[in-house]
């Protein structure tokens, strides 16, 4: 039975922040939807609410930096790139400041639709100069992310799970190393964020039809390891990618890149978000609307292989890893 885990953040933030008081925690009126409030009510000499301004918010951040302060800015991953970009450039990118920016509700994880859902903040994060990206995939990264974003020297962007968010992983958040969570010869599947769980869910299911899947978890995706790209995607009949993003400019794009710049003639599928914005739905409704989670991923294989594997959607229910929709924050914003 997997553990889930509640509020893997708003523990894991405390605990850190707490003792090292040249931390600041930044937020821009989301603070308790970002699970800072108790940190806030226990700490309010490294809390700053900067109001509903994020533009003001990432100068402020470049500023606290610039003076030593370690600002980690807490709000809906959005707001993190759409509304300040040109403060992101240049009050923090620009000048490669230590400044963490710490981004919920990544891609489709909220029902908000499109003012709300970061879809494309990879891509755009990934054209930053200096820009560092990291992805959390369960209870296990969220809780030790903190120490790896603060670890770089210059900005770092992380997308972030809250509320109950399911325990995949047994060790910490390991920087620009993917996790290898199956090994076969058949097809090789790199997934990220909130989309691994959907892969490991379809691992039993095509292993029990004679399917061998190589399955790689990303969770730093600038910089990124291409040598465990490399390495997995040899001899394969194809690769699947599967992340909850626009398929351009993010996880298939940077495989996309790496298998084409390597000259490896070896097929490719990438599964996300198509060119298209999302509805405002529950997280399993868009998943399976826009072809994000494990059907989507067996029939992408099936196409690879040349052949039915005829899985049926209850085998993949029997084998969920986490509830279906978070009681923490029942309205989801």
């Amino acid at each position: 039975m997997v553990e889930i885990v509640n509020r893997p953040y708003a523990k894991a933030f405390e605990a850190f922040a707490s003792a090292r008081p040249e931390i600041l925690c930044l937020s821009a009126d989301l603070t308790s939807s970002c699970e800072v409030d108790g940190f806030r009510d226990r700490h309010p000499d490294q809390f700053l609410s900067l109001g509903m301004a994020e533009q003001n918010m990432l100068s402020f951040a470049g500023g606290l930096a610039m003076q030593g302060f370690r600002p980690f800015i807490h709000t809906f991953a959005v707001f993190l790139y759409r509304r300040p970009y040109d403060q992101l450039i240049n009050s923090i990118a620009y000048s490669n400041r230590k400044v963490r920016m710490m981004g919920f509700l990544p891609g489709i994880t909220t029902p908000g639709g499109i003012t709300h859902q970061a879809i494309e903040d990879i891509s755009v994060m990934r054209a930053i100069p200096n820009m560092t990206i990291l992805e959390c995939g369960d209870a296990t990264e969220v809780e030790t992310v903190l120490d790896v974003a603060d670890s770089i020297d210059g900005p770092v962007y992380v997308r972030v799970l809250r509320g109950e968010v399911p325990r995949l992983f047994s060790t910490p958040f390991a920087f620009n190393k993917v996790r290898t969570l199956s090994e076969g010869g058949d097809v090789l599947v790199v997934t990220a964020g909130v989309c691994t769980e959907e892969a490991m869910r379809a691992a039993e299911p095509l292993k029990a039809r004679g399917v061998g899947v190589h399955h790689l978890h990303a969770s730093t995706l600038k910089p990124f390891d291409r040598e465990a790209i490399v390495k997995a995607a040899a001899g394969k009949k194809g690769v699947v990618t599967l992340e909850n993003h626009t398929i351009s400019g993010g996880l298939g794009s940077l495989v996309a890149e790496i298998l084409a710049e390597e000259g490896m003639g070896v097929k490719l599928r990438r599964l996300g978000l198509n060119d298209t914005f999302a509805h405002g739905a529950s997280k399993p409704y868009l998943m399976k609307k826009y072809k994000l989670d494990a059907s989507a991923l067996v029939s992408a294989i099936s196409d690879l292989l040349g052949k039915p594997l005829d899985i049926a959607e209850a085998e993949f229910e029997a084998v969920r890893l986490d509830a279906v929709h978070s009681s923490q924050k029942a309205e989801a914003l």
